[in-house]
Parts: C-alpha cells; structure tokens; sequence
C-alpha cells in the first residue's frame, strides 16, 4: 500500500496548507490488523484461504479513519483466522523487545508495529485477549472497547458475539483519539450501539479525584509472578496518591463461565468459516483447523449451557461493581514468554498452546477472558519491567461504556510516571 500512502499523505498535506484540517489524525500514519476489509487490497486474515480476496468496499473503521484524514500505511499480520496459532503461509511477527520473546495473539502485527514504532496507531481485534496480550507482551497502550462500541461491519470474524475492534498505541491520549474517531453506531452493524460517543480528549482532563478504583489482592496475584504482582500493587498505590479511592474487593469465581468461552468461540468461529470449512480443510493450518473442527462439534445444549454461564457472569459483575468505578488487576500473569516461532505453526501438546506455556495461559485466562464474555471495556498500559528489562501491563476495567473514564485514569498515571516513554532499542 505504499503508493496509496503517499498520495494521502500528499492529499492531507494540501489540505492542512490550504487551511482544511480534519482533526488530530489528519495526515497521521496508521495501520490495521489484516482482519479489516481494505478496498481494493488484499485482507486475508492470516489465513491462505483469502490469499486472493480483496474486498470491493472498506470496513467502516477503515472508512472513518480515512474520512479523518489518517494515512493508511498497509495491513497488518495477525494468527489465522485470529485464534492462537499461525498459518505456515505467513511470518510470525517478532517482539522488538526481543526477537525470541512472544508477541501476542492475535493481533501481534498491530503489538509489533506499535511498540516498534512503525506506526502511530493501529487497530487490532480482542476476542479473547488479542488486544490485551500483544499489548501486555510490546509494552504498548491496548484499548479494548465495549462490545458493540465500535461498528464490526467489514471485519472478518472469529466470534461475532464475542469480538470487539479497539486501538493500539503508544499513550492513552493517542488511543482516545482513536476511539473517538471509530467508535459510533453504523447502520451496517446492527449490533452497533446508539449511545453517544463522548469528548474522549476532554475528559482526559478532569483528573482522578474521588474514583473508586477496586482492588482485590488475592484476585490480582494468584499464579501471577512476583513483579508483576509489585509493578500492579505500586500502580494502585500511584492512584490512589493521585486522588483515586482505593476500594478493597473481593471478585467472584468467573472460571466456570470462562470455562465456556472456547466452546462459544469455537462454534461461532465454525460459522464464521462455513463458507470455506471443511469444503477447503486443506488449505487451513492445523492449530485453527482443529479449533474449526471443534466448533462443528459443539451441541446446542453446550452452546446454550455456555452462553446461560455467560449471562449470569453479566449479572454477577453488574452487582460486583456496584462498589466500585473501576477495577485494577494486571493484564497477564507474566512478562512476554521466550519463544520459539515455529511452534505457533502448530497445534498443542502438554506443555503449550501454539507456542503459548499453557500456565501463562491458565494463570492470565481471568484477566481476559471473563471481559470479552460480558462486552466490558478495559485499558491496558505500561507499568513497570520485569527484572530482565520486559515491559509489564496494568489492566483496568470498567462498566460498560466507560471507555472516557477508563481512559482518564490511564492519563493521569501516565502523567504521573514513565513507563510509557521506555521503547525497545531497534
């Protein structure tokens, strides 16, 4: 896509010039995870399925991002089909931070290019932590939206019930302007929501005075490792130095109903690709293959069982923040993992999941995967550095359609520390 870059940067050139300035990403440059359609231009979804597809229209977060003037640098890789493993017909993406070290999945092209410095601003997709993981692996900002927040129209699927569209970034600010930019209700979207979207920037400003920020001890270091446990608990007490209400919590056992998120995903993923699985089986690499396989398993009693588990979750953390605005835990359970690539080819065996340590995986799951179940937004920005120098990620949580709150809090930590000024030496 680089001539198709120089020609809008050439474009919001002239118009600044001429005095037509859109906006903060007017001439900024921004890349999207290959999951989003590109008219014209190749969106394959890391699968070799679509290696040939090029839709004829442009998703509408690609639509609005360019009617904002943003320079669309190019797409994006991403896992196949955006689940955990890779298709052998594409290249893993490698962690600046260290080319051994996991980049996080899904969206580990839009983590790369971000922390790397590639790209403003890119747009990834969060299902089951493919925001938050390369976001907590590239020591970026990762805003993970509520669920029908951000328009999904011209987004190739995974779980359509369960995908969210959000920002990558290096500072809160540069991904509330972002937000601002894509988040809206789209007539193509049904599942879009109507509320208004707020003055994100603004908002930014009002500081933190008075919010209550929960916090559960146990909840936020249980199998997760030491200094992550440290970096997490010194953000807390930051906040709470900023005028922030520290609010002792006790958060209910989600596991049960994250137990149910791969049955829903899976299932929904075997919708998503009805059109070409098992037609195509072939042409699909064996991690996401079986996860495909799995899913035109699934009952509709397990389904209905899933989804009743994910109803309640609902319920139960509606009642549980009652006590509190937000909620602060870690994103991950450890720092990025060293890595072998070649293993995120493959499927799983006893120890890991397409190259993931299946513990990273047990011990991070509650961090994740019970926010994408019930559609609530999270933050996830730097906080501190593992003793080998990796980037470790403060996850806050909020109600939903909290996003300007969420980003507020996420500010003023920034203003107030520098975790987010270290970048990997590339």
């Amino acid at each position: 896509m680089a001539d198709a870059a120089l020609a809008q940067a050439r474009q919001a050139e002239a118009e600044i010039m001429s005095g037509r300035y859109r906006g903060p990403l007017h001439g900024v440059p921004v890349a999207v995870k290959d999951l989003c359609f590109t008219k014209g231009v190749a969106t394959r979804g890391g699968t070799r399925v679509r290696l040939n597809f090029a839709p004829d229209y442009d998703a509408t977060v690609v639509t609005r991002l360019k009617d904002a003037g943003a320079v669309l640098l190019g797409k994006l890789n991403l896992t196949e089909g955006a689940m955990a493993g890779y298709h052998r017909d594409f290249k893993v993406p490698r962690n600046p931070w260290g080319a051994n070290r996991f980049p996080g999945f899904s969206s580990s092209g839009s983590g790369v290019a971000t922390a790397a410095g590639l790209c403003y601003a890119s747009l990834g997709t969060d299902t089951g932590g493919s925001i938050r993981y390369p976001s907590s692996a590239n020591g970026i900002v990762g805003l993970k939206p509520t669920w029908g927040r951000v328009s999904r129209y011209g987004v190739l699927a995974l779980a359509p019930s369960l995908d969210h569209v959000g920002p990558m970034t290096r500072r809160v600010a540069d991904a509330a302007i972002v937000l601002a930019t894509i988040a809206g209700h789209d007539a193509n979207d049904p599942t879009s929501l109507f509320d208004p979207v707020p003055d994100f920037m603004r908002e930014l400003e009002k500081g933190i005075k008075g919010v209550h920020v929960g916090f559960d001890e146990v909840y936020a270091s249980s199998g997760v490792a030491a200094h992550v446990v440290d970096a997490v608990r010194q953000g807390v007490h930051e906040l709470e130095r900023l005028g922030a209400e520290i609010v002792p919590v006790h958060m209910p056992s989600m596991d049960e109903a994250a137990g149910g998120w791969g049955i829903l995903c899976a299932a929904e993923a075997a919708v998503a690709h009805e059109a070409t699985f098992p037609s195509r089986a072939g042409d699909y690499g064996e991690y996401f293959r079986q996860f495909l396989e799995n899913g035109r398993a699934v009952t509709g009693t397990a389904y209905a069982k899933a989804n009743l588990r994910r109803a309640e979750l609902r319920g139960t953390l509606h009642q549980t923040f009652q006590s509190f605005d937000i909620l602060a835990c870690p994103t991950t359970a450890a720092e990025a993992f060293a890595y072998d690539p070649e293993k995120a080819y493959g499927g799983a065996d006893a120890t890991s999941t397409a190259g993931a340590p299946t513990a990273f995986l047990r011990d991070s799951i509650r961090f994740i995967v019970p926010y994408d179940l019930t559609g609530y937004p999270t933050l996830s920005l730097p906080c501190g550095q593992s003793p080998d120098g990796l980037p470790l990620s403060l996850q806050l949580v909020g109600r939903p359609l909290s996003e300007a709150l969420l980003c507020r809090v996420g500010h003023a930590y920034e203003r107030a520390t520098e975790w987010h000024g270290q970048h990997p030496a590339i």
